[in-house]
């Protein structure tokens, strides 16, 4: 029975499955926190990754495993130089200082948007690594002379591991330098942030879905990948569903058997870990905007949830636009939250209510501009902590007017990652792994029978377009 190992190392923490690979069945886990973040600046020590990833091992009892995968953090930028020491804290993909290089760096390919989306997949946001490459070189001329290497959050953990300097095609694809329809970096593309500089010296050697990156204590380490492609994997994802992700931020995709090129630069058009592809759309703000309504309501999440059920569909007319810390999807970097439709009267019920429709009425936003580049007729799946909220679970299910449904894994980045590490192994698909383990099954979660219940989502959804649209520019 060989065991293999899943990591999940995300912005709040690092999280490890260990599953049997044949079976898929869970035997142990561990977790441990990484440091808090506060955007517009989000950068951590890669160092407090490494120690995190060591106290999960250790909680997960020192397993002997015959593989083992990384899923990361997407995006973000370490900075190595040619010891292949970090050279300063990595900037975090929620990081928005870069956001004015994201526009500098729109406007080198003639302004055209589309010019990027046919490059790289995308159109530059402040997420990406190419503009926190063009922030640090801007930024800090003494890092940037120091730079001789730069890997993402997950190749850095895979280095750690190997002593490797490789990536996969799926996070590869979110640098804004590398095309998922060529499967090569744009060098020049690299060349508008630094033309002097050999970035083929720079970037990590790109691995096959099934290469091995090496070896660390006698198992197998598989190519790793981005978390949101590792949640892919973790849900057997077929094309024509849909993963939204309800977590401190939030993200939709799908997998697709084309590649993808949005120039409105809604969808960022990235590769997966299979061969296949995974337009996503992004939003900064997720659970973290209930998160905030519950600490200003001064109650916990039992409360927050019975108060928010207390209110009627669209809160009495209260709606908010939760662009809490900027938003990506649309692209305001600079954007704040907006209360509107109070009244003297306001109550708690309300404010609530109105914190868990903004967010939801967020994400389907994504969701609409996703399913306008590829067909999403298959399952919606809901995943991440706030899929275990009752509340935001049947508020998608209402305003989608379609079941959705919850999978029995919590956990999907770390069983994504377990499946790779299974795949790799045994040079089998992980296709054809997340089949046989029986992933994408869950609870099943029905929108709301009655008569009313359509035309109170049409409601709720246009008060929250009005409310978005009227504040754009601000």
């Amino acid at each position: 029975m060989p065991l293999v190992a899943g990591v999940d190392s995300s912005t709040q923490s690092t999280k490890i499955e260990i599953r049997d690979a044949d079976s898929g069945e869970l035997v142990a886990f561990g977790q441990a926190p990484h440091p808090v973040t506060l955007p517009p600046r989000s950068e951590q020590d890669p160092a407090a990754w490494w120690q995190a990833f060591e106290l999960a091992w250790a909680a997960a009892g020192v397993p002997a495993v015959a593989a083992i995968a990384v899923g990361g953090q997407q995006h973000g930028m370490v900075a190595l130089d040619a010891d292949r020491q970090v050279i300063r804290p990595a900037k975090l993909w929620n990081d928005t200082e870069s956001a004015p290089d994201a526009g500098w760096l729109l406007k080198q390919l003639d302004g055209r948007a589309q010019a990027w989306a046919e490059a790289c997949g995308s159109v530059p946001v402040a997420a990406f690594t190419v503009t926190k490459l063009s922030w640090l070189h801007r930024s800090e001329p003494e890092a940037w002379n120091r730079l001789a290497h730069v890997v993402l959050p997950h190749d850095w953990m895979t280095l750690q591991l190997t002593g490797a300097l490789v990536t996969d095609r799926g996070d590869a694809s979110g640098t804004g330098y590398w095309s998922p329809t060529t499967g090569e970096y744009q060098w020049d593309l690299l060349g508008i942030v630094d033309s002097d500089r050999d970035w083929a010296a720079a970037v990590p050697r790109v691995l096959g879905p099934l290469e091995a990156a090496g070896i660390w204590r006698g198992a197998v380490v598989a190519p790793g990948t981005g978390d949101n492609m590792a949640g892919a994997l973790g849900l057997g994802l077929r094309p024509g569903d849909v993963a939204i992700s309800i977590g401190t931020s939030g993200t939709v995709y799908a997998v697709s058997e084309t590649p993808t090129a949005d120039p409105s630069g809604s969808i960022a058009g990235f590769a997966d870990a299979t061969g296949r592809y995974l337009p996503l759309a992004c939003t900064l703000n997720a659970t973290k905007v209930t998160e905030s309504v519950r600490r200003l309501l001064g109650v916990d999440f039992a409360e927050l949830e019975r108060l928010a059920m207390a209110a009627p569909p669209g809160a009495d007319g209260v709606v908010l636009l939760p662009y809490l810390g900027g938003e990506r999807t649309p692209n305001r970097p600079g954007a704040t939250g907006v209360w509107a439709g109070l009244r003297s009267d306001v109550s708690r019920e309300q404010l609530a209510r109105s914190a868990y429709e903004a967010v939801v009425c967020s994400l389907l936003d994504a969701y609409d501009a996703l399913g306008r580049l590829c067909p999403l007729d298959g399952r919606v799946f809901l995943i991440g902590g706030g899929a275990r909220s009752t509340v935001y679970r049947q508020l998608f299910a209402n305003l989608l007017g379609r079941p959705v449904v919850v999978p029995d894994s919590e956990e999907t980045v770390a069983t994504g990652a377990a499946v790779q590490a299974a795949a790799v192994l045994a040079q089998q698909s992980p296709i054809e792994v997340a089949g046989r383990w029986g992933l994408g099954r869950g609870v099943a979660i029905e929108a709301d029978a009655a008569p009313s219940s359509a035309a109170d989502a049409a409601a709720v959804r246009a008060a929250y377009a009005r409310l978005r649209d009227a504040t754009d520019g601000w």
